[in-house]
């Protein structure tokens, strides 16, 4: 749409609000025409170029003089053709009945079954089966309104814009000849080969080619209808296919969603952004993504959320929750043409799940595959078992929603509480180049270490007499290769092989600096809790003070002490002389 409202609105007025007028008798009027607005001074007069009968009949429309047959009139090269036309003078009213088309010099033509204007007011009416074209366009409705003074246009029965490229349809319009705006109301459509927009309220305007959104609307791609914008206030840019979105947005692509308070999408290259409440939900993998800013990148389906960033896999029975400083989504086809889905957090990773938590300064998690890998001085827990080393990689079965086994490369170290039912500073331990965490109804069942490992444990036997559990001794274990078994309250070393050497001590003889190996961390100030505590760079909690109950040893080195101090007293005592 871009002119017909001005050519309609000038050339019809000069055409027709010019007629010299001789007032006889009164006319019934449109409310349309109610309103009285100051006349304008009288231009040009319209040329009377041609009508078969000019006829003036008391008993035919009040008096007033008509014209009936191949009726035309021309002004400043517009021209006007009726089948007949009415001449109130005393109302300075005009009325064009049957056939009427005004041709104008730009080449533009409306045609309609009926015409009025009213001088005084300066308003017209269009009626039945109006028409516009011009070079560019074209309108269709039943009731066009036009305003000189107020400069503006408007439908309110329905109508249609066509202009080569697209199509419009809206309940009513009105055109501000002045700036240019068009302004839709009522189920508002707009369509062309690329898209189509549904509204209740879009204001175009025709000089910039960008629409205002007030009200619920939505923009679908004819090529992928599932791909779609939603806004409730926005503005779209229809030459560079740009859409600004202010309010109760969603950008709907690849079956994922992206909202936030405020967003930008282009429909051409694909990328899209969000500030503010950001969510990014891919139901297909039951996963969404939370922040304060976003970006997606539709054409290599790739994400990225930033600004306090979490992410939630939702499982059936116990999701992962995950959080770091920024967190990427995206898919690919692997090697073998499949579609895999993959998510990265970066600085500051954390993820929580009942059965397993960890910090590193990385992640990267294979949702497809259920592998998930860890990097930057990793820690993990299980249970009241710790792993740690220079990377960790988890493995998910994803059908049954459980972990299956932990990778560790390098440093790898795991500790457990030799008795968690205690506060003594006692530790199993098993280190070394790399190891394999097995998990067995989603506890750490069994550890293979490769590569100088080296295993402190903790060995008990049950009193004969008592029938309770004591604590007998500790061994300590090197070998090439180590497998222990982790029971629920000790682990036992059922394998130690290639240059395998263990030394068991009893309690009374090993000292609490044999007991820990070296690099030795117990770490309960930083450990995930609860799911809450992804969002914080430690939770921070008050650190466990385990006591050095070691009485036997103590009992032991006081006699060794005692002993020597004894024999020392023994020998002569030097006199100097």
């Amino acid at each position: 749409m871009k002119k017909y409202f001005a050519v309609f609105l000038f050339a019809s007025v000069q055409l027709l609000a010019q007629i010299t007028t001789r007032p006889t008798d009164p006319l019934v009027k449109d409310p349309f025409f109610s309103q009285q607005q100051a006349q304008q001074k009288q231009g040009e007069k319209v040329k009377l170029v041609h009508a078969d009968f000019v006829k003036k009949d008391p008993a035919k429309f009040n008096g007033n003089t008509f014209f009936e047959g191949n009726v035309q009139f021309d002004h400043q090269g517009s021209v006007v053709t009726s089948d007949f036309v009415i001449w109130y003078e005393k109302e300075n009213f005009v009325k064009a009945v049957g056939n009427v088309k005004l041709r104008n010099a730009d080449g533009s033509v409306i045609t309609a079954q009926e015409m009025e204007y009213d001088g005084n007011t300066q308003r017209g009416i269009a009626k039945k089966d109006v028409v516009l074209t011009d070079p560019k366009q074209t309108i269709r409705t039943e009731t066009l309104y036009y305003d000189r003074i107020s400069n503006k246009a408007y439908f309110n029965t329905g109508g249609t814009i066509t202009d080569g490229q697209g199509i419009m349809y809206a309940k009513s319009a009105t055109y501000n000849i002045a700036t240019k705006l068009i302004d839709f109301t009522g189920n508002v459509k707009i369509e062309n080969n690329q898209y189509i927009v549904d509204g209740t309220n879009i204001v175009q305007n025709q000089n910039t080619n960008v629409a205002t959104f007030n009200g619920p609307t939505t923009i679908i791609n004819r090529d992928n209808p599932s791909n779609r914008v939603y806004t409730e206030s926005g503005t779209y840019n229809q030459n560079t296919k740009e859409v600004w979105l202010n309010k109760n947005s969603t950008i709907y692509y690849n079956n994922k969603t992206l909202v936030g308070d405020k967003m930008y999408y282009n429909q051409i290259t694909g990328f899209g952004t969000a500030t503010g409440n950001v969510t990014l939900n891919d139901p297909q993998e039951r996963r969404y993504i939370k922040g304060g800013y976003g970006e997606i990148y539709e054409k290599i389906d790739s994400a990225m959320v930033t600004e306090k960033a979490y992410a939630v896999k939702i499982l059936e029975n116990d999701s992962i929750y995950f959080s770091a400083n920024r967190i990427l989504a995206y898919q690919k086809m692997d090697s073998t043409n499949i579609k895999k889905s993959f998510l990265r957090a970066y600085r500051q990773a954390r993820f929580f799940k009942s059965n397993i938590q960890s910090r590193s300064d990385s992640l990267s998690f294979n949702e497809t595959d259920g592998v998930l890998h860890l990097a930057g001085s990793p820690i993990a827990w299980s249970g009241a078992k710790q792993v740690s080393g220079d990377k960790i990689e988890a493995y998910f079965d994803t059908e049954n929603e459980y972990i299956d086994s932990l990778k560790v490369i390098g440093n790898a170290f795991a500790i457990s509480k030799a008795d968690s039912l205690n506060l003594k500073d006692e530790f199993n331990q098993v280190k070394g180049k790399l190891m394999t965490v097995y998990y067995k109804e989603n506890e750490v069942n069994l550890a293979n270490v490769i590569g100088n490992a080296q295993a402190v444990t903790y060995a008990d036997d049950e009193n004969e007499k008592t029938r309770e559990t004591e604590r007998i001794g500790v061994a300590l274990s090197t070998c090439g290769i180590i497998e222990a078994l982790f029971e629920e309250r000790r682990v036992q070393i059922i394998s130690c092989n290639i240059g395998a050497l263990t030394d068991i001590y009893p309690m009374s003889k090993i000292s609490k600096e044999m007991r820990f190996l070296q690099g030795f961390n117990w770490n309960t100030k930083d450990r995930l809790l609860k799911w809450q505590d992804i969002f914080v760079d430690t939770p921070n909690y008050e650190e466990v003070q385990y006591t050095e109950d070691n009485p036997l040893f103590d009992a032991a080195q006081a006699e060794i002490d005692r002993a020597r101090a004894a024999e020392e007293a023994k020998k002569p005592k030097r006199v100097r002389r």
